[in-house]
């Protein structure tokens, strides 16, 4: 499959092809200034990683801020673009913390520990409702019908193919508070079914093909790159992807920052969108470069790993933030008027964003 070009706007901040071909050589070794070995993805539990290196005291390395951000077996736009060289010539570099547990990051986020991290829309929320000090400055990840944000996977011999026939059994997911929890629900009672006879448990999106083929859950929510695992394994069968069951609505994986590295560093987040917005396009241009890199990143057989799609320039739009505020509010979860749109994400820090506001 020929690899596309990107577009014209960004060509000049791109790295050369052969630069992006020689980080397939070195992507097993942390290259990130302050960076850890990505051996440290392996490493045990992600909160003892965190609490290694304390509060989110902003550091310096010669003349460039250091922002703290975990390292994760996944395919994530900070990773990228470290490796595609974005960071080069500006004053900021990530300094990666160890792994930690994904229902952990944006907690981390909102309390400064970490400065950075990727996580849905509904947790941000949330935290933000409790008090935390966080904000979204970047739109990530976006649902595609070729391109889902996750789907949902069966054993072939366990007669499960309708939404009824799911009560009783359980479902396997990645975190609670996140899209995977209220989407799922969501579609679920559209359908009539009652989801409190559903059993959810939380299982790590790498761990879950294994849990379901061994017979621990009935059905198994998974994100990409590890998705496309489930989708080649003979014993599963998918029955549904996210965008089945919103139209990619509920998709978006933003970035958030927190609210005192924001305030004492708006140049180093304006680095860091920058960044992040050149390595969602180039990755939309390049989903079989993008797919080499993870697929080395994460030591996963290329067949196996999904790609991703992101938001254009990854510019935030309200509507899956409005989306996520409906769905709380009518699980309960969150009280009329609590928080409001405007009070979960800026695009102040995006450069493509006066674009697209005058399109």
């Amino acid at each position: 499959m020929p690899i596309e070009t990107p577009s014209s706007c960004l060509a000049s901040a791109l790295p050369s092809r052969r630069l992006a071909l020689k980080t397939l050589a070195s992507l097993a070794s942390a290259t990130a200034i302050g960076g850890l070995a990505l051996a440290g993805c392996s490493r045990g539990d992600g909160s003892k990683a965190a609490a290694a290196n304390g509060p989110a005291v902003v550091k310096k390395t010669g003349d460039k801020v250091a922002f703290k951000y975990p390292n994760n077996p996944s395919f994530d736009l900070i990773y990228l673009a470290d490796e595609l060289g974005y960071f080069e010539g500006t004053n900021t570099r990530p300094e990666y913390v160890g792994k930690i547990a994904a229902p952990q990051i944006i907690p981390l986020v909102g309390t400064g520990e970490i400065d950075f991290g990727s996580r849905m829309v509904p947790l941000v929320i949330s935290a933000i409702a409790s008090g935390a000090d966080l904000k979204v400055v970047a739109a990530g990840g976006k649902t595609l019908q070729e391109a889902p944000h996750m789907k949902y996977f069966v054993r072939k011999d366990s007669g499960i193919r309708h939404p009824k026939d799911l009560e009783g059994k359980t479902i396997g997911f990645n975190s609670f508070g996140a899209c995977a929890e209220f989407v799922t629900k969501k579609y679920l009672r559209q359908h009539g079914v009652d989801v409190t006879k559903i059993n959810f448990v939380v299982v790590p999106d790498e761990q879950a093909e294994q849990t379901l083929v061994t017979g621990n859950t009935d059905l198994a929510i998974i994100h990409a790159p590890f998705s496309g695992r489930a989708d080649n394994a003979e014993p599963l069968l998918r029955l549904w992807s996210d965008y089945d069951l919103d139209g990619g609505l509920g998709g978006m994986a933003p970035y958030s920052a927190h609210g005192q590295f924001i305030r004492e560093h708006p140049e180093a987040v304006r680095d860091v969108v920058a960044a992040l917005a050149k390595a969602g396009n180039w990755v939309n241009a390049n989903t079989e470069e993008a797919r080499k890199l993870v697929a080395k990143r994460i030591n996963m057989d290329l067949k196996n790993v999904d790609r991703y799609a992101y938001v254009d320039d990854l510019v935030v739009t309200e509507p899956p933030i409005q989306y996520y505020i409906d769905i709380l509010q009518s699980e309960g979860k969150l009280a009329a008027g609590k928080v409001a749109v405007k009070d979960v994400y800026t695009n102040e820090f995006n450069p493509f964003a006066p674009q697209a506001a005058k399109s």
